[in-house]
């Protein structure tokens, strides 16, 4: 089981990019793969994970954590454990469903109630301070207030983690697979979202 205390990072900063969409080659990912371009283009490492892909359970409110600040639960969600350590930065891309995030993203946030433990009940934060992360979302409407919701939640997830939000990106009114690439300003903004951070 990994224990996601602090991990020396070899090399230079490594920016992981976090897809929370379930369809690969949509909007979401092109948006994703686009910011990374931009990081590599400042020469910084990247990484991607493709929270679909990986098979995890949502927290269980066991209490496995109560002790030690670490999840208990063996599954592939240890490996995403050891990258958002080692990482120096991440950036989210996630579709905008039912107002918010997509449960792939908010399951993947929900496991890191072992680091809330860790931090506001047993005072230790295992996390390591001065990451930065940012948000990119897609929508098919134009609710801010569905972007807001998102956010607070990222916002929520990264003060946990002592990840600075940095950055952010919502794209709204595009739903169709891969009509990300008739909105040339939005990867434009992706592009400069990467070479930022």
């Amino acid at each position: 089981m990994w224990s996601w205390q602090s991990q020396e990072r070899k090399g230079g900063v490594k920016v992981l990019g976090i897809l929370g969409s379930p369809r690969r080659g949509g909007n979401s990912e092109i948006l994703l793969d686009k910011a990374l371009e931009g990081v590599k283009a400042k020469g910084a490492d990247t990484d991607k994970i493709v929270l679909n892909e990986l098979k995890f359970v949502p927290c269980q409110e066991c209490g496995g954590c109560a002790r030690s600040g670490r999840c208990v639960i063996d599954d592939d969600f240890q490996l995403i454990y050891k990258k958002i350590d080692q990482a120096g930065a991440l950036i989210i891309s996630s579709p905008i469903f039912f107002g918010s995030l997509s449960a792939q993203v908010k399951a993947m946030i929900d496991r890191y109630q072992c680091a809330w433990q860790a931090k506001y009940v047993l005072g230790k934060s295992l996390a390591k301070a001065g990451k930065k992360g940012a948000l990119m979302l897609v929508s098919a409407s134009d609710r801010e207030k569905f972007f807001q919701n998102a956010e607070s939640i990222v916002k929520n997830f990264f003060a946990v983690l002592e990840i600075k939000f940095q950055d952010k990106l919502y794209c709204p009114n595009v739903d169709e697979k891969a009509k990300i690439l008739s909105y040339p300003d939005c990867l434009k903004r992706a592009l400069a979202l990467g070479e930022n951070i």
